[in-house]
């Protein structure tokens, strides 16, 4: 486990024994939203996260345990670098391989209990891997699935801080849409509770994760700490809307499960996008995010369009190419995406790439 910063025992100590071969640095890495979130942290041997839910803010650690593997390499190809799977994330649990969980606050409990879901659990690839649909998949997802079988979807929960993370992301780059939220995240929200993990910033400072701020408190930021993230009026109105029906949606999400059946979460993305400014793009990446949707797709981004058009066609393509080339495998089109993306498949770079817009000076 890493070691950390602070006193004081966990409020809730336990394990997991995945059911299956797990990465879990690749299950959850969807869930941080660029390398400074203040929210969630990847670290060699684990992950911490802080949460807001329903029963009180969380502080989570997780940590892989993995018995010894003397002469790992010869022992089994799950262990090899395959695909971006490395020896130190993949668990097996024939081996006795396991998560430790640790998680302090009022919503320790809570949260704890909610760590396979995150880790997983809940999505069921059977159907994929079933001969007859899987023989209508393209050799490209058939690899990757043979050696990466511990990525799973994650079900992380926390719709609404989901939700104002990837509006924040609309129609701008990584780079702008991470800074904004590392931003107003860290201004905004308070520390998490529990002690801090022994890791630095740049500057040195002791780094301790933040919980996203409350709809409340996204509500009442001035205009200028927007401006000042560079976040454009029409993200922020956005954001302040679906804060006023936080409420809502939080006791819609308490109504549909994890990996939910696809009528469930047909009903939850519409009313995500019942919210002014959410659309379809908005939506399926919440979703995928907060209960492993496996059919929804990231329509509305040409990016993924681009690379989903070139990695099974050699040719870029557009939203109406994408949706027709990913309709063999409805039911599962999310989980063909997420392949193709942890294949190594590359999207070529045509051109300069867009630079990020600076309008604080505006």
């Amino acid at each position: 486990m890493s070691e950390f910063n602070g006193a004081g025992a966990p409020d809730v100590s336990a394990e997991f024994v995945p059911p299956a071969v797990l990465d879990p640095a690749a299950t959850l890495a969807p869930l941080r939203h660029g390398p400074r979130d203040p929210t969630l942290r990847l670290v060699p041997d684990g992950v911490w996260r802080a949460v807001r839910l329903a029963s009180g803010p969380a502080l989570v650690r997780l940590g892989w345990r993995r018995t010894e593997r003397p002469n790992t390499r010869l022992v089994s190809p799950l262990d090899r670098r395959s695909g971006g799977t490395t020896r130190g994330t993949l668990l097996d649990p024939t081996r006795g391989d396991r998560v430790r969980i640790e998680a302090w606050g009022p919503g320790a409990r809570e949260a704890a209990a909610g760590v396979p879901a995150w880790l997983g659990t809940d999505d069921d690839w059977s159907d994929f891997d079933a001969p007859a649909f899987s023989a209508r998949l393209p050799e490209t997802v058939l690899a990757t699935r043979r050696v990466r079988p511990g990525l799973r979807l994650p079900s992380g929960g926390s719709l609404f801080d989901t939700l104002t993370a990837i509006i924040l992301e609309q129609r701008v780059t990584g780079i702008e849409a991470h800074y904004a939220w590392a931003r107003l995240v860290t201004r905004f929200g308070e520390a998490a509770p529990g002690p801090a993990p022994a890791t630095t910033t740049a500057a040195g400072r002791e780094a301790r994760l933040v919980l996203p701020p409350t709809p409340e408190q996204w509500r009442r930021i001035p205009s200028w700490e927007w401006h000042q993230a560079r976040v454009d009026a029409q993200r922020r109105t956005t954001i302040v809307r679906a804060a006023e029906r936080a409420s809502a949606l939080a006791r819609l999400e308490a109504q549909v499960p994890a990996a939910a059946a696809s009528a469930e979460l047909a009903r939850l993305d519409a009313a995500l996008r019942s919210l002014p400014g959410v659309g379809v793009w908005s939506a399926a990446e919440t979703l995928q995010r907060t209960h492993g949707a496996p059919d929804h797709v990231s329509f509305g981004d040409f990016h993924v369009a681009h690379f989903v058009g070139q990695a099974l066609t050699g040719h870029r393509t557009d939203d109406a190419g994408m949706e027709a080339l990913l309709a063999p495998f409805a039911g599962h089109r999310q989980r063909v995406v997420r392949l193709l993306q942890a294949s190594g498949a590359k999207n070529p770079s045509f051109g300069p790439r867009l630079a990020p817009q600076d309008h604080r000076g505006h």
